[in-house]
């Protein structure tokens, strides 16, 4: 089956969404990551920054974190949380995204959303975090959080929110179709055998 999107989840710090960029300018496709959350931002009413923060981390690093989150008014927001709120969002603008054409898709649990597809590709970046911590700090400079802290934190809060709203394991890698570790392999090489697996894909 020929695949024109690529979904990109990613451990924080692991490169995952410059392998996707790279992905998207070698096909010559789109690429949605922050034009994603313009996107939503623009039909929620939010802030491009508030859904930047809260439309793949959860309000918390535990389960229990959306269990006492704030629930919705009656006649605002369809009397739901924002985060179900902006997660229902997410969904329409993801799909929508899919059926115009060939893209690469960053986080958002896009892979999630478009697991029925068959012309999808569905990819998981991950490396140590020797490797995540250094490049965090070459990217985004240093913070009053400790590199690994950080790594921590940002982590936590996506596998919490991608369990919430799809009821699997965030990096599980029966989830993707692949997974691939950018310490070891290097971000571009990666970015080239993902472009190789969609080229190839195309010659069936």
């Amino acid at each position: 089956m020929e695949k024109k999107i690529i979904t990109i989840s990613r451990q924080f710090g692991s490169g995952g969404r410059t392998v996707g960029h790279q992905v998207a300018e070698k096909l010559g496709i789109p690429f949605y990551d922050k034009e994603l959350v313009d996107q939503i931002a623009l039909e929620s009413g939010f802030s491009a920054k508030f859904v930047e923060e809260h439309g793949e981390h959860s309000p918390g690093k535990s389960l229990l974190s959306y269990a006492f989150a704030p629930q919705g008014i009656p006649g605002v927001m369809n009397g739901l949380s924002t985060a179900d709120f902006l997660w229902n969002i997410q969904c329409n603008v993801i799909l929508q995204l899919a059926e115009k054409g060939p893209c690469v898709i960053v986080g958002r649990n896009a892979d999630y959303i478009l697991k029925d597809r068959e012309d999808t590709l569905h990819i998981f970046v991950h490396a140590d975090k020797e490797f995540r911590a250094d490049r965090i700090v070459r990217l985004y400079g240093e913070s009053e959080k400790s590199p690994q802290s950080r790594l921590n934190e940002k982590d936590k809060r996506r596998k919490v929110n991608y369990q919430h709203y799809t009821g699997r394991t965030w990096g599980d890698a029966k989830n993707y179709d692949v997974t691939f570790n950018t310490g070891m392999l290097g971000v571009d090489y990666v970015s080239d055998i993902i472009v190789d697996m969609v080229r190839r894909s195309q010659e069936k």
